[in-house]
């Protein structure tokens, strides 16, 4: 699978992204062709190779006529992606990134994403940014994008609301729930544009994956800054680890906690995304009875469930251990037992039956309805699924 890591160590914007994939070979005359096909006008598009650090980059820049008008509603642009004859992988981007906008712009200014009034986002260049960064995705192949944790500048920017504080308001929105940090200057590091091509698009965000890099390009943004101001795009293979570390283990010792509270604890563990939560009781100095409270969780989840713990329970502290796991292939399916549907879970590997695990409340059911055993019934589910 070919896949694409965005290297956003001083953020990400739509220029910049759209510079980093021309700098690893989407190539221009291309994508000026492809661009031509929207109803668009009034506009040159541009890049050039920059130095920055001492590191060669690519910055796009687009000139767009000053009388044009700006201002589009959502329905106005889907209409002309929709229209454009594009690829429809381009337009399926192109739509998902635009309805994070709306949704993300509608929820800051109290509305719904049919009324949003876009105004920089909506302004030609940015429109040219997301539909030529969907272009280059699809034009070099791309299959999968993965983005760092994202750096987070602060301050105030003038837009045509006003005064707004940085990160903007759409961005911050945009990017719940995914990971972030403070970035050491004052500015926007983050933008809207850039921000939905992340929230749009990428399966994920971490560090970089295992994979074989075939190019790499470096997108250039406009804002001179301390460190490099640009974007690091890695494209190539993804490499199969199979024993890459995808969890993280919280345990913590608890011997002093109303046992009430553990219940409403693990629901809210659960809803918070863990993999799994135990408790098991055990003895800890000065003989004192305790619990060992154990949660699996995936990563990127590991910083929410551990503030969880820390606020509900008594726990002054946790051990973190980064683990890999092996899991089955799961699927479920019906049988047919004394008349009644029975669901079953199997666990496959190579396509091949290894766990059998019928429904617990589907086999009571049948149970307490025909006053089989219960455990005949799992008996004749197992026997039901070896003889499909």
């Amino acid at each position: 699978m070919k896949i694409a890591y965005l290297d956003a160590f001083a953020g990400i914007s739509g220029d910049m992204t759209l510079g980093a994939l021309l700098d690893a070979g989407l190539n221009m005359e291309y994508l000026q062709s492809e661009l031509s096909r929207l109803d668009l006008h009034g506009y040159t598009l541009s890049a050039k190779k920059v130095t920055v650090s001492g590191i060669s980059a690519t910055r796009v820049s687009i000139e767009v006529n000053k009388n044009l008008h700006h201002h589009r509603h959502l329905n106005d642009i889907l209409s002309m992606i929709a229209d454009s004859g594009l690829p429809d992988r381009v337009i399926s981007m192109s739509t998902a990134i635009f309805d994070r906008l709306a949704k993300a712009e509608a929820e800051v200014h109290g509305t719904v994403p049919e009324k949003v009034h876009f105004h920089e986002v909506g302004a030609v260049d940015s429109i040219l940014d997301i539909i030529g960064s969907c272009i280059g995705l699809y034009s070099l192949g791309i299959e999968k994008l993965i983005v760092s944790p994202l750096p987070l500048g602060r301050g105030f920017v003038k837009c045509a609301h006003g005064i707004i504080p940085l990160p903007a308001p759409a961005t911050v929105k945009l990017l719940e729930g995914l990971p972030t940090y403070a970035f050491s200057e004052e500015g926007e590091t983050v933008t809207p544009t850039g921000a939905a091509i992340v929230a749009a698009l990428c399966c994920s965000v971490g560090p970089i994956p295992a994979m074989n890099s075939q190019v790499i390009g470096y997108g250039a943004g406009t804002i001179a800054r301390r460190i490099p101001n640009l974007l690091r795009i890695f494209i190539g293979e993804a490499v199969d680890m199979p024993e890459a570390l995808d969890t993280i283990i919280l345990q913590t010792l608890i011997d002093d906690m109303n046992p009430e509270i553990y219940e409403y604890l693990m629901e809210k563990l659960y809803a918070a995304g863990a993999l799994e939560v135990t408790l098991t009781p055990c003895i800890v100095k000065n003989s004192r009875p305790a619990v060992l409270l154990a949660t699996i969780c995936p990563l990127g989840k590991e910083n929410i469930i551990e503030n969880i713990i820390l606020a509900e329970s008594t726990s002054l502290g946790l051990r973190r251990i980064q683990a890999s796991r092996t899991c089955l292939e799961r699927k479920t399916i019906e049988v047919i037992i004394a008349g009644s549907k029975i669901k079953v879970k199997l666990g496959l590997k190579d396509g091949k039956i290894a766990n059998i695990a019928p429904e617990y409340k589907d086999c009571r059911s049948l149970s307490e309805q025909s006053g089989l055993p219960l455990k005949e019934v799992y008996r004749l589910a197992e026997t039901a699924v070896k003889n499909l």
